[in-house]
C-alpha cells in the first residue's frame, strides 16, 4: 500500500494536533480548588493563593462568575500564578469565620508563606481585577 504524501502529511498533522492540544477546561475556566486541597497545593507548589468567598444566593457573586471569571486574561493569570480556591460561605462556615468574612463576595490574597497580603470585599469588575493581579505579581518580582 502506497501513501500519498500530501494526504498522509495532513492526516499526521491533524492527529498530532489532537494529541498535543490540552482539551481540559484549564484554558477556558479557572482551575478552582477546595480550601483544604488548595492550601496544601499552595505549600507544595510555593504559589500565592487566591480565595474567593461566594454563595448561591449572592447576586454579585454571580456577576463575578459571568464577567470577571470569564475574562481570558484573568483566567490565565490565576491559573498560571495562583492557586485559586472557591469557598461556599454557607457550606464552609468554619473557613468563612476564620477569615472574618461578613459580606459577599469577598476575595483574599495569601502569600506563599501563608500571610494575607490583600483583601478586596465586594464585586470586582474585570478591569479592576486585572490591575490587582498585576500589582500583586509585580510585588512578587520585587520581593
Amino acid at each position: 500500500m502506497k501513501f500519498k504524501t500530501p494526504g498522509f502529511a495532513i492526516l499526521f498533522t491533524f492527529f498530532s494536533m489532537l494529541f498535543f492540544i490540552d482539551g481540559s477546561a484549564s484554558t477556558t475556566d479557572i482551575q478552582w480548588h477546595s480550601y483544604k486541597d488548595g492550601m496544601a497545593r499552595s505549600k507544595f507548589e510555593k504559589k500565592k493563593v487566591f480565595i474567593h468567598f461566594t454563595a448561591d444566593w449572592c447576586y454579585y457573586c454571580g456577576v463575578m462568575e459571568k464577567e470577571t471569571f470569564k475574562d481570558p486574561v484573568i483566567i490565565s493569570s490565576l491559573n498560571e500564578n495562583f492557586i485559586s480556591i472557591k469557598v461556599d460561605f454557607d457550606k464552609e462556615t468554619t473557613t468563612s469565620s476564620q477569615y472574618g468574612v461578613r459580606g459577599l463576595p469577598d476575595t483574599i490574597f495569601i502569600a506563599e508563606n501563608g500571610r494575607i497580603i490583600g483583601r478586596r470585599p465586594g464585586y470586582i469588575p474585570p478591569d479592576v481585577m486585572k490591575y490587582i493581579l498585576k500589582t500583586i505579581l509585580e510585588q512578587r518580582a520585587q520581593d
